[in-house]
């Protein structure tokens, strides 16, 4: 009885696996992608036509590229295949190029995200002012924000730093036991499991209360860890949810713009963001990549009417609604007041404008260090801009430090990643590899004065393809605690030295130098 059973589940496990939605929109793209090499094939018939038409599109292709604004190492991962292959080259580039931009159709549709952030902040010129009288520095950055990301600072906000998931986790629960009128989540990953089901239990008790529950999760994020339709699973049970960009099989790269934030705001007087998202190995359940190492930053006060508004505007975009968000700022349920020090600016960035909020957040930050630069990065696959600024910093005697993961999450990822070492190592860059495990924990620790928490990586897909979030923040008590993090997982990471670097085989260096051309368009 117990083989037959065995069996049966085994066989059950096969047929979920072959009819899983990942396994037929890839065979409808194989089947699409057939039927396009068939169509080219068909034309040999007309190959002098043919021909000259796949040439005039990929010297096409080749001046939009040369001439627009991507990135310059999005530019060469594409320009070389069709030098490569000038025949087949810019029309594959038409097919799935343009992963920097987003079609006219979805701009249109998410225009209303930044409709609504343009609409409900408004600046906040006093703080601003008070900045700027402590710390012209961090007044200039601060502007920046205020004024490209339409992220104003703010006082009076009690900012809480996590080192650990384990650490979020607790807090997060009793935060959500203590929702009186409302809670959002917006997540990248969301995993059934002792995390999510504890979150869950918590969401379903506090729906029938009347507590307004919301979350949005993303579609592709989630694809392995969600049943299908788990939306309508959640809705029965009152909690009201949207997908972000659900995936459709269909041979096109534009299904690369994701909901990559990690956001949850509860009665518009606390908030929490960082990498973790909601499955077990951000706790450390079980060691799916070794210690999982992760942060997470809490906001209690006026700075999280800024978190309020980021996940209203994409909650109103899912749903074609108008929010009004005054119903559910700071103050709509009482909290005790907060006196805290130092200035908080959260902030969010998306790839619906040539603003590249995310990656000019750390770019200020590393040309505004003056004696240390510490990082903490899953990923370090990073433009030329990066790489010199980076590099400057240290040639300056800045202390700049990098802790990156031991233990890949990704092998090609984290080959990437090293293909970078040794030219930060010469310019003088300090490189650590978390020893314990995998650390996903994307922060900026700036002279002990500033830092930045987020769901930002250190990577193109970060920079340029999908919507992000973090928080600025200067001279709050959290940053030295932040410090003592940094501290003791440098403790326990090993050091990249140049030596090692080079005695790296040929064989590993070439194909590490492959994957680093193509790495934007990983």
């Amino acid at each position: 009885m117990k083989k037959r059973s065995a069996k049966k589940l085994s066989f059950q496990k096969l047929l979920q696996t072959l009819f899983h939605r990942v396994v037929i929109g890839a065979l409808l793209m194989i089947v699409q992608l057939v039927l396009l090499i068939l169509m080219l094939a068909e034309f040999q018939h007309y190959y002098v036509y043919f021909y000259i038409i796949c040439i005039l599109m990929s010297v096409g292709a080749t001046l939009y590229i040369i001439n627009n604004r991507s990135n310059p190492a999005y530019k060469i991962a594409w320009l070389i295949p069709i030098l490569l292959v000038p025949v087949f080259g810019g029309m594959f580039y038409l097919i799935f190029g343009g992963r920097d931009r987003l079609s006219s159709h979805q701009k249109r549709k998410l225009s209303v995200i930044s409709e609504e952030l343009s609409q409900a902040f408004s600046e906040n010129g006093d703080v601003l002012a008070e900045l700027q009288q402590l710390d012209l520095n961090a007044a200039n950055q601060s502007r920046y924000l205020q004024k490209f990301a339409l992220a104003p600072p703010y006082r009076n906000t009690e900012a809480v730093y996590f080192p650990l998931g384990e650490d979020f986790f607790e807090r997060l629960l009793a935060e959500l036991k203590a929702a009186e009128k409302f809670i959002f989540l917006e997540y990248f990953i969301i995993e059934e499991g002792k995390m999510w089901n504890s979150v869950l239990e918590i969401l379903e008790q506090k729906a029938k209360q009347g507590v307004d529950v919301r979350l949005i999760y993303d579609d592709l994020g989630s694809i392995f860890t969600l049943p299908s339709k788990y939306a309508r699973t959640l809705q029965q049970k009152g909690i009201r949810c949207h997908v972000f960009n659900p995936f459709l099989p269909v041979l096109s790269l534009r299904f690369n713009t994701r909901d990559h934030r990690k956001i949850c705001v509860i009665d518009g007087h606390t908030a929490f963001t960082g990498g973790i998202n909601l499955a077990d190995e951000y706790i450390n359940v079980y060691p799916k990549h070794g210690h999982w190492k992760d942060t997470a930053v809490m906001l209690r006060g006026e700075g999280v009417r800024s978190f309020t508004i980021m996940f209203l505007s994409t909650w109103d975009y899912l749903c074609k609604e108008e929010t009004d968000p005054a119903g559910y700022q700071p103050g709509v349920v009482p909290y005790p007041p907060v006196h805290a020090e130092g200035f908080v600016q959260p902030y969010s960035d998306s790839p619906l404008d040539e603003e590249h909020v995310g990656e000019t957040v750390y770019l200020n930050l590393i040309a505004k260090a003056k004696k240390t630069l510490y990082i903490t990065s899953p990923y370090l696959i990073i433009g030329d801009e990066v790489v010199t600024a980076l590099g400057d910093a240290a040639k300056s005697g800045v202390d700049v430090r990098i802790i990156t993961p031991h233990i890949a999450d990704k092998w090609y990822v984290h080959a990437v990643s090293r293909a970078y070492y040794q030219p930060l190592i010469e310019a003088g860059v300090r490189i650590y590899e978390y020893t314990p495990g995998f650390i996903h924990a994307k922060g900026f620790l700036v002279d002990g004065e500033y830092a930045t928490v987020g769901s930002v990586n250190m990577d193109f897909r970060s920079f340029y393809l999908h919507f992000e979030c973090g928080v600025w923040m200067y001279r709050t008590s959290c940053i030295a605690d932040i410090q003592k993090d940094f501290e003791r997982t440098l403790a326990v990471s090993q050091e990249i030295t140049l030596a090692q670097c080079k005695a790296v085989p040929w064989l590993v260096r070439l194909g590490r130098s492959v994957l680093r051309v193509f790495a934007p368009l990983m």
